[in-house]
């Protein structure tokens, strides 16, 4: 039993440090822990993949998946516009979108709330002339808080129920986390919206709001007579040129609409559209004899008449273009798409564009077709930063929700368990036409899937073979005679504090036995210290890594790694003086 603990403890210890360190995948980690754990023989070959029909797992796919159909409705755009516009005062706009990202979260991926608020905040604060820096961090922070109130609004909370239910004989039910979630919210959004915003470095509420210059990048270049282009097909040229320039369309004879054409042949008075560094300029002036002509305004209604379109969006944490470069990816040659620019904390990045390594939080600026585009952003798992325009329809929008309130009753009230009511909306949502059978695949965050699925095993390790025994009994030795509410206390620092620089997910799974383990050589109800790591896992308020949230705004409200505490250590400050005596009147020991 010794050499189990001792490999398990060195197992979760390097799992640990490679969540931190954040090179590696949290879902390779996972695995990689969940492989070792199997050679080390503290996981059983038949319980290797257990984790992966766990009811945890299932409940957290399908809320994925429904969080999609909600985001196709429209209603939430609509809504969140008709609520900007009708706040007149920039308190009250702010109010509004921090306000409804976090209701939206109590019952969907806060992710997925997230992704619905950030073209609204950004039009929003550009609409009002001001930099959007104050208000996507109180969004992003508000989304995470409203997860708290119900077991579906963040992953946390369902593992944490279904652990309970290994231990207890039932699972934490639907609302079984409002009474302290919820005031947890209310303070939270009273502190973020009169004083939080205002922590943010002046020099972000000031910032410049034209992220990208487009006349920085794109240029209209008049192939002359004596140009080494003429005759050749726009593909060739393209090819034969030794900077990182790209042509994105030509005017034929330099008069009329806009055209692909990657097979026209040059020939002289012949425009083409071309993104460029401006340091490649010279190059293409002086030894491809390439004339610059045109404008901005020339260029953006070229783009409109060939039904090109440009989008901001930003690269999410678990994009495929993540430690890729576009070039490295394909982006043009598999997509049609064309990278224009990339900004980074706010700044844009102006050399060899197509060869930087692109980061989670980055904002594009991608030229592409029009009709494909949100298709195109969806499959490398960007999102976009402009309102979306969609038409609501009462199949795809009031339909849903009635299903989906529907399943919260059902489960609500016992007549279903959790997994199997959701489990039954997304299937008539998916058999009714509301939401497409591969969106519904596509939805799913198969990366956390596969965290949750791999690490679940591991986690039952570290019980199996005593070590949750072990370390409760060493935090107990250390409290001596502290009262109850102080281990719960530390329970919840300690999960928060992990929170800040691993997956949340990840955290539940690991402290869960641990709270548990504690409660039972105390001899008491392990209930207040599950509670304590539901909220403590969820509150990552520190750093841009410790949750998707903080991640995807960095890059567009321009924020530095320390804008985070700024804002963030009041809050989770207030979220321990307000949780812990609630938890403790809520559920006593």
């Amino acid at each position: 039993m010794e050499f189990d603990q001792a490999a398990v403890f060195a197992i979760l210890a390097a799992a640990m440090a490679l969540f931190v360190w954040g090179r590696w995948r949290y879902d390779v980690v996972a695995v990689a822990a969940l492989i070792a754990c199997v050679f080390a023989g503290v996981v059983p070959m038949d319980r290797a993949f257990a984790g992966f029909g766990h009811p945890a797992v299932v409940v957290v796919a399908v809320v994925l998946a429904i969080s999609r159909a909600f985001i196709n409705s429209g209603l939430i755009d609509t809504v969140g516009a008709a609520l900007t516009r009708a706040a007149t005062s920039r308190f009250g706009q702010r109010a509004a979108l921090v306000s409804l990202a976090a209701a939206l979260s109590m019952f969907m991926n806060n992710v997925g709330a997230l992704a619905l608020m950030m073209p609204v905040a950004m039009q929003t604060a550009r609409g009002a002339g001001r930099s959007p820096a104050g208000l996507l961090m109180p969004i992003a922070f508000g989304s995470i808080l409203g997860g708290l109130v119900t077991l579906i609004g963040t992953p946390p909370n369902i593992i944490i129920a279904a652990y309970r239910a290994e231990v207890s004989g039932a699972p934490f039910g639907m609302f079984d986390f409002t009474p302290v979630g919820l005031p947890v919210l209310l303070v939270g959004l009273v502190y973020m919206l009169l004083l939080g915003w205002r922590l943010l470095p002046r020099r972000r509420a000031d910032a410049d709001q034209a992220m990208f210059e487009i006349g920085d990048y794109v240029t209209e270049l008049r192939v002359t007579e004596g140009s080494p282009a003429v005759d050749k097909t726009v593909a060739m040229f393209e090819r034969a040129l030794k900077s990182e320039a790209e042509v994105l369309g030509l005017i034929p004879g330099g008069d009329g609409p806009v055209v692909r054409g990657r097979q026209h042949h040059l020939r002289p008075g012949d425009i083409l559209l071309m993104q460029l560094d401006p340091g490649d300029l010279a190059e293409l002036t002086d030894a491809d004899k390439l004339e610059v002509v045109g404008d901005v305004e020339a260029l953006t209604k070229g783009l409109k008449d060939a039904e090109l379109t440009l989008v901001e969006a930003v690269v999410g944490p678990n994009s495929r273009l993540v430690g890729l470069s576009a070039l490295g990816f394909g982006l043009r040659r598999r997509l049609g798409l064309s990278l224009l620019a990339v900004a980074r904390q706010g700044q844009p990045i102006r050399r060899r564009i197509r060869l930087a390594t692109l980061r989670a939080g980055d904002v594009l600026l991608v030229q592409g077709d029009a009709g494909e585009m949100p298709d195109h952003l969806r499959l490398i798992g960007c999102m976009p930063l402009a309102e979306r325009g969609l038409k609501i329809s009462v199949r795809k929008t009031i339909a849903p929700l009635a299903i989906f309130a529907a399943a919260i009753a059902t489960a609500a009230t016992g007549v279903l368990p959790v997994p199997v009511a959701l489990l039954a909306a997304l299937f008539a949502m998916v058999v009714g036409g509301m939401l497409p059978l591969r969106e519904a695949y596509e939805a799913v965050d198969w990366p956390v899937i596969i965290l949750l699925g791999a690490m679940i095993p591991v986690g039952g390790a570290l019980g199996d073979t005593g070590g949750t025994a072990l370390i409760a009994d060493g935090i107990i030795a250390l409290a001596g005679d502290l009262p109850v509410w102080v281990i719960v206390a530390i329970v919840l620092v300690v999960a928060m504090t992990l929170s800040d620089v691993m997956n949340n997910a990840a955290t539940a799974v690991v402290m869960a036995p641990i709270a548990a383990a504690i409660a039972q050589r105390m001899g008491v109800d392990a209930d207040p210290f599950l509670m304590a790591v539901a909220v403590g896992a969820s509150c990552a308020f520190l750093t841009p890594i410790g949750h998707q949230n903080n991640t995807l705004v960095m890059g567009p409200g321009g924020y530095h790694f320390g804008d985070y505490w700024r804002m963030g250590l009041p809050l989770e400050i207030a979220v321990i003086a307000v949780a812990v005596p609630l938890i403790m009147l809520a559920w006593p020991p």
